[in-house]
């Protein structure tokens, strides 16, 4: 098994319920796509390192996307109630760990250089309940630099055209679903590899 088949293998025993290998330059990044952040706004603009205006943004990720020659995708299918629910925070955790994760086992493999991203906030994820961010404070350290990963969305990744790329269908989570409906829908994150 090559190493980054194996690096799939270990998505999917980590949790995640489907991984790929595509070419980095099949990843989309769109400007506008990184905008929404700011305006209409998401509630963690600005309030961690992770996250814009902090992040280098479209323009950093297509330069980076040059010195990358291919990536994992994977995705978690999680209820769209949840995301909707107070097990929100847990399933962005455990996208955000298979994102580290993967990442640190493709060091391992010989991939010095890795980059992991995965979506949400790192700071509503891990750290909703401290004040602030600890990276802007005086030391510049993370509380949890293990599994806090920068935010997709922060950098314009197109997430529609990623599941495009990887071969699978994109579920949205649907806010008027009913009890018991089955509503399943889809979080991702990549690891950029060397």
């Amino acid at each position: 098994m090559n190493k980054p088949d194996q690096l799939v293998r270990y998505a999917l025993e980590t949790g995640a319920d489907a991984a790929v290998i595509i070419p980095a330059g099949d990843i989309v990044v769109n400007a506008g796509l990184a905008g929404l952040c700011r305006q209409p706004g998401c509630p963690n603009y600005g309030l961690s390192v992770n996250c814009p205006p902090h992040v280098g943004g479209p323009h950093a990720m297509k330069k980076l996307l040059r010195d990358f020659r291919q990536a994992v995708v994977f995705r978690m299918d999680v209820p769209g109630a949840d995301l909707f629910s107070g097990n929100r925070r847990r399933a962005f955790q455990r996208l955000h760990k298979i994102a580290a994760g993967i990442e640190q086992a493709a060091v391992v493999l010989g991939f010095v250089r890795t980059r992991g991203y995965a979506g949400g906030s790192c700071r509503e994820l891990f750290c909703h309940d401290y004040e602030d961010c600890a990276a802007f404070a005086e030391n510049g350290r993370c509380r949890f630099p293990q599994y806090a990963r920068p935010s997709m969305s922060g950098f314009g990744i197109d997430v529609a055209a990623l599941f495009k790329a990887a071969g699978w269908a994109l579920s949205l989570a649907d806010p008027l679903a009913g009890p018991g409906e089955d509503n399943m829908a889809n979080i991702c994150g990549l690891v950029l590899i060397g």
